[in-house]
C-alpha cells in the first residue's frame, strides 16, 4: 500500500516526471573509463524522501576511491554523493517537515551523478536565493568536511593563536579548511604546488610553502622543499599543534615530524595513496594524537548537519568565505571529470552540470 500511495504522490506532484533518466554508473571497478553514462529508471520514493532534479553534482576524491575499488561499494552503483537542484516531488512525511516542490536544495547521499536523486528530507540543506546552486553543491562534501576538520576533529587540542599546518591548500577541501582555520583564530601554514600558488596566495595565510609539482597527479612533490624545517622556522621551533592532511602516504612522515608537543595529526584523505600501517610507538616522541575521521561521524543528526551548513551558508552570503568553482563538465563527459580531478588540474571545485 505504501509503494502504491507514493506512486500516486509522484503523479500528483509532477505529471510530467519521466520514468527514465541519464546517470553515470559503475558496473566494474577500475580506472575512469569504468564510469559510463546510461539510461536507467528514475528512483522510486520511500516515505520521508523527496526527488531532487539535479542541476549540479560534485566530483570528490572519495568518488574516485569508490570507482577504483579502494573503498568498497556494492556493484553496480550510480556514482557521486553530492548534488544540488530543485525538489521535483515530495512525500507526505517530507512535506510535514516543511519541504515543498520547487525548494532549492543541496545534499549528500549516494547516487548524485544522475538527473534525479531520491533524498531523505532530513538530509536536505536549504539553499538561500543569494547562493548559486553550483556554489551550494560545492559546499556539501568539501565544505562540511572542512568545517568539521577545523571545528571539531582536532578535539580542542589547538587553540586560537596556535599553529595549524594544512597540506594542499591550492584546491579542494583544504582551500576551504585554510579559510575556516583562519576564521577560528588559528595561525595557518599551507602547502601547495607552484601551479596553484596564485590561488593559495589569495587565502591570506600566515605562511605558504610552495612546492614543485608531480606531473599528472593531484598532489605536490613533498621532497622538493623541507616542509618540516619551514614549519619549525615559522613556529620558532615549536611545531604545529594540528596538522590537516588529505595527501596521505607521501606526507605521513612530514605530518608527524611537523607536530608540536601533544599536537594532533588529522589524516582524512589518500590523494597520494593510503597511509601505510605504522606502530603507535611513533607517536611517543611528542606524545602526539592521531585521528582518521569521516564526515558521517560529524553530521550524526539533522541538528549537527544544519549547524555546520548554516554557518557555511552565512559565510558565503557575507562574502567572508571564498569558493572557487574550477569547472563543470557535462554529465556525458563523466570519465573526463574524474581524470581531471585525479590529474591535479583543479584550482577549485569540479562539478558535473546535469
Amino acid at each position: 500500500m505504501m509503494r502504491a500511495s507514493l506512486r500516486s504522490v509522484r503523479r500528483l506532484s509532477s505529471s510530467s516526471l519521466p520514468t527514465t533518466m541519464r546517470a553515470a554508473m559503475v558496473r566494474e571497478t577500475g580506472d575512469a573509463s569504468m564510469l559510463k553514462v546510461e539510461t536507467t529508471s528514475v528512483p522510486e520514493l520511500s516515505e520521508g524522501q523527496v526527488l531532487v532534479k539535479n542541476e549540479f553534482a560534485g566530483i570528490n576524491f572519495i568518488d574516485t576511491y569508490h570507482r577504483s575499488g579502494l573503498y568498497k561499494r556494492e556493484l553496480p552503483f550510480i556514482g557521486g554523493q553530492e548534488g544540488g537542484g530543485v525538489v521535483a516531488v515530495t512525500t507526505p512525511k517530507a512535506e510535514s517537515e516543511g519541504v515543498k516542490v520547487g525548494d532549492r536544495v543541496a545534499y549528500s547521499v549516494f547516487g548524485s551523478y544522475a538527473e534525479y536523486t531520491a533524498v531523505p528530507a532530513a538530509k536536505l540543506l536549504p539553499v538561500p536565493a543569494t547562493v548559486g546552486l553550483d556554489v551550494a553543491t560545492a559546499c556539501v562534501v568539501q565544505g562540511l568536511t572542512a568545517h568539521y576538520l577545523t571545528s571539531d576533529a582536532h578535539a580542542g587540542l589547538i587553540l586560537p593563536g596556535q599553529w595549524c599546518l594544512i597540506h594542499g591548500v591550492g584546491g579542494g577541501t583544504c582551500q576551504w579548511a585554510a579559510q575556516m582555520a583562519k576564521f577560528r583564530g588559528f595561525k595557518v601554514i599551507g602547502t601547495c604546488a607552484k601551479g596553484k600558488a596564485d590561488v593559495a596566495q589569495k587565502l591570506n595565510l600566515d605562511e605558504l610553502v610552495v612546492l614543485d609539482e608531480v606531473p599528472g597527479t593531484s598532489y605536490e612533490d613533498y621532497d622538493s622543499v623541507d616542509v618540516v624545517q619551514k614549519v619549525m622556522d615559522a613556529t620558532s621551533g615549536v611545531g604545529a599543534k594540528c596538522v590537516i592532511d588529505g595527501i596521505g602516504k607521501n606526507t605521513l612522515d612530514i605530518s608527524l615530524n611537523a607536530l608540536a608537543r601533544r599536537g594532533i595529526f588529522i589524516s582524512f584523505g589518500n590523494a597520494s595513496g593510503a597511509v601505510p600501517p605504522f606502530p603507535p610507538l611513533r607517536l611517543i616522541a611528542k606524545s602526539a594524537f592521531l585521528t582518521r575521521p569521516k564526515l558521517l561521524d560529524y553530521t550524526v543528526d539533522r541538528n549537527e548537519l544544519l549547524y555546520r551548513a548554516n554557518e557555511i551558508m552565512a559565510w558565503l552570503q557575507s562574502g567572508q568565505l571564498s569558493v572557487s568553482v574550477d569547472t563543470a563538465f557535462p554529465l556525458d563527459q563523466a570519465p573526463e571529470g574524474h581524470i581531471y580531478l585525479e590529474a591535479g588540474k583543479s584550482k577549485g571545485k569540479v562539478l558535473y552540470k546535469i
